[in-house]
Formats: structure tokens, C-alpha cells, sequence
């Protein structure tokens, strides 16, 4: 052999030889002795990319057709369960077609991505024109990332986005799929990831300007995989889907049930009102409505519109766009409780007493009609005596019964004491083309927590009686902290002065003492943010272990099906468990609902986590690029977490989160203590804590990633001492300055109960 072949040459020879094994490829090219660790490299490369039967392929492509043999990628379930995947390299014209995968024959379950060897069989006669038969695995799911796409004169590189990630990826030419200098692209791993030089990648699809309109949000949709396109048998459904009628339906529409909903809602999914009970034995209670969307009306189980929304999970909310559960057709039209139209709903009837407390409750399938569409700011401005031409009719007949409700109900909200965390949200204000014009603390009233209210006890409400049918369905779970991050939350307090409770069950209104210690004070946001991180995930299961934080032994999500699939699982059971109407064996709960309500639970747990992280990451985009143009500006904030690496600070004005590298706290060794969450200079003996107050300097800023550097200037008001790098690497000033920190919390606490 002369020289080492190229990609190209064993293309065409295996094109030329189809029937060949790899050995048979190696002989042909006189691959001998060590040279044949580098080629089986290659071939493997080659297998992973997809290359292998490459020429083949193409020729099959060309005419229009599939290869015998071929790798393809799984994509997901279709409506009615059959396992569907796409050809790896389509070259032929038009999209690539979809293939009907038989999985029969491979060891384990096959997930979105996998990859497999499978030959191909035409379909013409059935829904998909080719069907798989699987050879085997030949690999994972490739890495993917999303970056910026950099042109050089090989091809380019892929800068990735994400916050953290400094490597760069190597696009080989011919594998750009037509990606210019700093765009937006997806794209996957090529090959088996080396220990030496950079990983390479191509191009699977250019996403365009990074600084455009609007790219914020879709950079999140992409890089956490949440399917915001619909297929077109989703669509179909949605759109001939009729309104429901009256028929098994009890008759709601001369109750003036009302909506209440930010300003900007497009779907509408749960009704209110309030009326004094007029029972004698129970003076100054109420009866209650909530009435929520009949979503299950039009999505019945298995259909193409349940499949979709069960791998969606609900709805994911960014500041310039929604990428909803349910097509619009549903949750904007046929499902939201628009005024003076007929809407098909599950109601709930609960009669309170005056002190809050639900003496009974029940459920009807029924057929309502708005009596109007409000928006919070409205309701409080009526209430507080500023009433408009939309509210004046509305103040004595709907709203004030409404708020006396409320006031009842937040009577027994303090009784059953749930966590009481307040952590000011903040909103991000769009313009037209998607710049951020404002961030601003939203509004928290008094008809927000109404609402709130409402929806618990109609939560509630549905638990219990599912419970008392023995219909299965989805709780909502919050289980009890984790006693180690308790007690790091425990520490937090005690380094502020402030006391947790140690030695006892722990109950919801023990951490609310905690942060009642810390209302108005400088520590209250840090005691809110630490409480809140000690919580675990909330998720739904299908075992009922309670919701701590809202201190309730049964509680399942029931008022929000148009934007989460538990809820829809939830108004199945209630249909099945009550045999409402003509069709509750059509639209009730099913047996496969039933089977898999564990594996729903873990799916749906997922999707909402995905969501989170998305909206997270969307708004620490938007925030960073709301502060790109104050680079220099000197801004106080809060010391928000300590890391061996540097400091986190949450500023005060926008509520972005900064880093401070430790490289830039001075010339000295900082000693960390991961116990405490402190960072401390060996010669200066400056301690960093959570919760300090201080002054930093935007440093550096990174819109497509949300970076955002900070430079320390002051530390509670204190200019810092700057010692030389390599001093005071010893225990001693360590332990030295500890023990003063740990008498000063000491006096603190004493301090404060003498008070």
C-alpha cells in the first residue's frame, strides 16, 4: 500500500462492491499490520456518521427510492403507538419520508435519536411508504449542541451557547449544510469523541441571525428539545373538532360564573364565583364554583392530539412567545371560557363555612357561559373602589362575594400554615421586534391570590373524591426536605442571626417562623431563596405521598387542562369515575391510561422540568441582553451563592445573576468552606458569605449565552484588601476568623430574642 485511502475511495469501492465485508475493504487496500487500528477507526467514524452503505444511498436517493440497508433515526411514537423513524442522510428530493420501525428483535426500549442498521421494505399500501427491520444498535444518540457557526477556511466552527461550555467544535467542509458566518445552528457530534483535539460536528439545521427578533426564546426551545411544530394529523383533529353540546351535560349557564386572568391571557380554562350560603345551620359560609374547561371532550385517549400532548407534557411560557400543549384551535377557541359563548366544563360546588373550611363538594359535567373575561389589575381596582364600566355591574352581585370568600378561605389557609415563601417575581417587557424594554417586579394582589385559593380547594376537592371512587389518577407530589439540605438551610439561618428549629417533625409552619424572623429585614430575600432551594421537585405520581409545602394529605392538579396533561388524566378519571354522558367509555380513562400512569408521571415530571429550565435559561438570555449596554455601570447586589471558583450575585435591580471569578478577588489563596458557603482570604482574612451585601462592576456580558462577569468593588459598604497571591495559605487565619464569625452570629441570635 502507498498511501493511507481516502473517505471517498472506499465509498466508491463499496459501492462498486456492495456485498463486501470490512475485511474484504482492508484487502482491497492493502491495509496491513498497525495501519489497520486507523482504519477500523475510520470505517467506525464512518458507521457512526451515517457514510456506510454511503454510495448506495445516494445512488437510491437519487432514484427516488431507499436503500436496502440503511441507518435510520428514531423521531417517536405516531398517534396510534407505532414506533417511527427517518433515514440518517436522505439525499433525495423533497423531506425525508417517515419509516414505520418493526422493533421487534432489539434488547430494550428505543427512545427519540437512537440510531440503528435496519433494512428497508416499501409500504406503498399503508400510511408510511417504507417499514424497518432492525439489524441492530450501531450507536447512541449522537451529542447535539446549538452555536454560533464561525466560517475559516476548513469549513467553520460551532462556538456553543451554552453558559459555561468554552469548547469549540470542528466542521469539516461540505458538512456546513449551507450555515454563514455567525449564524444559529444545531448540529451533532461526527464520530467518536478523541481525547486529543477539538470534537468535530455538522450542521443539522440552520436556525439563522442569534441577535434577531424573537431568538431567545427559540434558542431555549432548541436546545432543550421541546417540540413546538404540530404535526399535521394534530392539526387535522384539532380543526375539525366541534363544540360540545348539552346532551349529558347539566345546564350552567344562568350561573354568572366569571374568569380572572392576566391582562394578555389567550386561553381561559377556569371559571369562578361565590355565593352566600343560604343555610341557616351555616351562617356567613359560602357556595363555591369553579368550572374548568372540558378538555377530554376533544382529547380522547390514543388520538393523535393526546399523543402530542402527553410528549409535551404542558405548556411552556417565554416572554415573547407560548409554546402550548394543545393546538390554538383548542386552548385560544373551543376549550378557553370566552364571554357570552357556550363552553363545555367539569365543575366543582363546594360549601365553605365562615372560618374556610370545605364541609362538602361535588362534580358535574355541564355546559356554561361567561358572564365576562377579567383581568386582575381590573378586579383589585374595582374592589379597592375604582371600579369601571366593566366592573360597576359586576362589584356587588359577583366580586364582593367573591373576595368574602376568599377572606374565609384565607383564614383556613393560615390554620393549615403552608410554606409561605415570597419571592418577588419579575417580568421581562418586550418590544415589537423582541428587545427588552423594561424588567420590572410583577404585581402581587390580593385577586391573584383569590384565584390561588380557589384552585387549591377545587385541587383538593377532586383528590378526595377520586380517592372515594377508587378511580386511579395522578397526585400531585411534594415530599418532606432532605435532611441534609435542611440542615444547610439551618446554617444559612445561623449565619444570619436567625433560628431554625431543630429536633422535631418538621411542618410547614416551622420554616414559616424561619422566614417570618427574616420579613423586612436585609436577609429576607437570601432566607426565601435558601428555604426554596432546600424544597425538593414537585412531580406527579400515581402513589398519593402528599404535598408538603402546601401542607395537604391529598391534592392533584385538576384546574388547568388546556396547559398540563395531569390535569386532562385527572378530568378522565372523574368522567370514568361519575360514567358522564354518551361517551365517558370514549373520553373517561382508559385501561392503556391506567397501564402506564406510572411511566405518564415520569414522562410528564420530565417535560415540566424541561420547561423550567428553558424558561430559566430564556430569561437569564433576556436579562444579559437588557444589560449589554451598561458594561462599566457599578450596581449593588447580594452575595447568592459561594463556589470554589467565585461568587454568584444576584442584582438587585434587574434580578440577573452575576459571577464574580475568585481570580479577581485579590492576589491571595482563598480558602473555601463548601459547610459554611464561604469563600476567605488566607492573609486578608476577608470573608465572602451568602448574603452579604455588595457593589460590583458589570464586567462582561454574553447575550447568546446569558453570562454575565462581575467585578467586586465593595463588600458591605467596604472597599477590600488586597493581599498578594500565595500568603496566608495556612488553617490559621481560617479557623481564627470562624470562630469570631460564629460568636458574632451568636450574639446576633441572642440579640434578637431580647427583642
Amino acid at each position: 500500500m502507498t498511501e493511507f485511502p481516502t473517505k471517498d475511495a472506499i465509498l466508491q469501492w463499496i459501492e462498486d462492491n456492495p456485498e463486501a465485508t470490512k475485511r474484504d475493504v482492508a484487502k482491497a487496500f492493502g491495509i496491513r499490520g498497525a495501519a489497520k487500528i486507523d482504519f477500523k477507526a475510520l470505517l467506525k467514524e464512518m458507521e457512526e456518521d451515517g457514510d456506510l452503505p454511503g454510495k448506495t444511498r445516494r445512488r437510491d436517493a437519487e432514484e427516488g427510492g431507499m436503500p436496502p440497508v440503511t441507518v435510520i433515526e428514531i423521531t417517536g411514537p405516531d398517534a396510534q403507538g407505532d414506533l417511527l423513524a427517518r433515514p440518517v442522510d436522505w439525499r433525495g428530493d423533497g423531506p425525508p419520508p417517515v419509516i414505520r420501525v418493526e422493533a421487534r428483535g432489539i434488547d430494550g426500549s428505543l427512545g427519540s435519536r437512537d440510531r440503528l442498521l435496519a433494512r428497508i421494505d416499501a409500504t406503498p399500501s399503508e400510511d408510511h411508504p417504507y417499514a424497518a427491520r432492525p439489524i441492530r444498535r450501531i450507536a447512541a444518540a449522537p451529542a447535539r449542541l446549538l452555536g454560533i457557526f464561525k466560517r475559516d477556511s476548513h469549513g467553520g466552527r460551532i462556538l456553543p451557547i451554552d453558559k459555561g461550555d468554552a469548547k469549540q467544535w470542528v466542521v469539516s467542509a461540505g458538512q456546513e449544510n449551507g450555515a454563514e458566518d455567525g449564524e444559529l445552528v444545531e448540529a451533532e457530534q461526527v464520530g467518536p469523541k478523541g481525547r486529543l483535539g477539538l470534537p468535530k460536528a455538522r450542521v443539522t439545521e440552520v436556525l439563522g441571525d442569534p441577535a434577531g427578533p424573537r431568538a431567545v426564546s427559540l434558542i431555549a426551545i432548541h436546545q432543550h428539545g421541546i417540540p413546538d411544530v404540530f404535526p399535521d394529523k394534530v392539526l387535522e383533529e384539532a380543526e375539525t373538532a366541534e363544540p360540545a353540546g348539552l346532551e349529558g351535560r347539566e345546564d350552567l349557564r344562568d350561573i354568572p360564573l366569571v374568569t380572572i386572568d392576566p391582562e394578555d391571557a389567550r386561553d381561559r380554562d377556569d371559571a369562578v364565583l361565590a355565593i352566600p350560603d343560604d343555610d341557616p345551620g351555616n351562617e356567613g359560609g359560602f357556595v363555591l364554583w369553579v368550572a374548568i374547561a372540558d378538555v377530554a371532550y376533544y382529547v380522547r385517549p390514543q388520538s393523535a392530539l393526546d399523543t402530542e400532548a402527553r410528549l409535551r407534557g404542558n405548556s411552556t411560557y417565554f416572554p415573547d412567545r407560548v409554546v402550548p400543549m394543545l393546538p390554538d384551535r383548542l386552548s385560544g377557541d373551543l376549550c378557553s371560557l370566552h364571554e357570552n359563548v357556550d363552553r363545555a366544563v367539569v365543575a366543582v360546588r363546594m360549601r365553605i363555612d365562615k372560618d374556610g373550611r370545605k364541609l362538602d363538594h361535588s362534580f358535574t359535567r355541564g355546559l356554561m357561559r361567561s358572564r365576562a373575561s377579567l383581568a386582575y389589575g381590573r378586579v383589585q381596582a374595582a374592589i379597592d373602589g375604582q371600579p369601571d364600566e366593566k366592573t360597576e355591574p359586576l362589584l356587588e352581585p359577583v366580586l364582593k362575594p367573591l373576595y368574602g370568600a376568599y377572606e374565609a378561605l384565607r383564614r383556613a389557609r393560615e390554620v393549615r400554615a403552608p410554606l409561605d415563601i415570597d419571592l418577588p417575581e419579575r417580568r421581562i417587557v418586550l418590544d415589537e421586534s423582541g428587545k427588552v424594554l423594561s424588567v420590572a417586579f410583577k404585581d402581587r394582589l390580593d385577586a391573584h391570590r383569590l384565584i390561588e385559593e380557589f384552585m387549591v380547594l377545587a385541587n383538593v376537592a377532586a383528590a378526595e373524591t377520586l380517592i372515594g371512587l377508587r378511580t386511579p389518577l395522578l397526585f400531585r407530589v411534594h415530599e418532606e426536605p432532605d435532611p441534609q439540605k435542611l440542615e444547610s438551610l439551618r446554617e444559612t439561618a445561623e449565619a444570619s442571626g436567625l433560628t431554625l428549629a431543630k429536633g422535631q417533625v418538621l411542618q410547614t409552619r416551622h420554616l414559616n417562623r424561619l422566614l417570618a424572623q427574616a420579613a423586612g429585614t436585609d436577609q429576607a430575600e437570601l432566607i426565601n431563596m435558601a428555604t426554596l432551594r432546600s424544597m425538593p421537585q414537585a412531580y406527579y405520581a400515581a402513589t398519593n405521598f402528599g404535598h408538603f409545602g402546601l401542607a395537604l394529605r391529598n391534592y392533584a392538579h385538576f384546574t388547568s387542562p388546556i396547559r398540563r396533561y395531569a390535569d386532562l388524566i385527572v378530568h378522565r378519571a372523574l368522567i370514568a369515575g361519575h360514567s358522564w354522558g354518551p361517551d365517558h367509555r370514549r373520553d373517561g380513562l382508559s385501561q392503556v391510561d391506567i397501564d402506564r400512569l406510572d411511566e405518564t408521571g415520569e414522562v410528564i415530571s420530565t417535560a415540566e422540568r424541561r420547561s423550567m429550565m428553558a424558561e430559566r435559561d430564556t430569561q437569564d438570555r433576556y436579562l444579559a441582553a437588557f444589560l449589554a449596554d451598561r458594561v462599566g455601570a457599578e450596581m449593588a447586589g447580594r452575595i447568592a451563592g459561594v463556589a470554589k471558583f467565585g461568587l454568584f450575585v444576584k442584582l438587585d435591580e434587574s434580578g440577573a445573576d452575576g459571577l464574580v471569578p475568585v481570580r479577581t478577588l485579590g492576589e491571595e489563596y482563598f480558602h473555601y468552606d463548601a459547610r459554611e458557603q464561604t469563600l476567605m482570604g488566607g492573609s486578608s482574612g476577608v470573608v465572602f458569605a451568602v448574603g452579604s451585601r455588595v457593589t460590583v462592576k458589570l464586567a462582561e456580558v454574553t447575550p447568546e449565552t446569558g453570562g454575565i462577569l462581575l467585578e467586586l468593588l465593595t463588600l458591605e459598604d467596604r472597599i477590600l484588601p488586597r493581599a498578594r497571591r500565595g500568603r496566608g495559605r495556612g488553617p490559621a487565619p481560617n479557623r481564627r476568623l470562624g470562630q469570631e464569625k460564629a460568636r458574632a452570629a451568636k450574639d446576633r441570635k441572642v440579640s434578637r430574642r431580647r427583642k
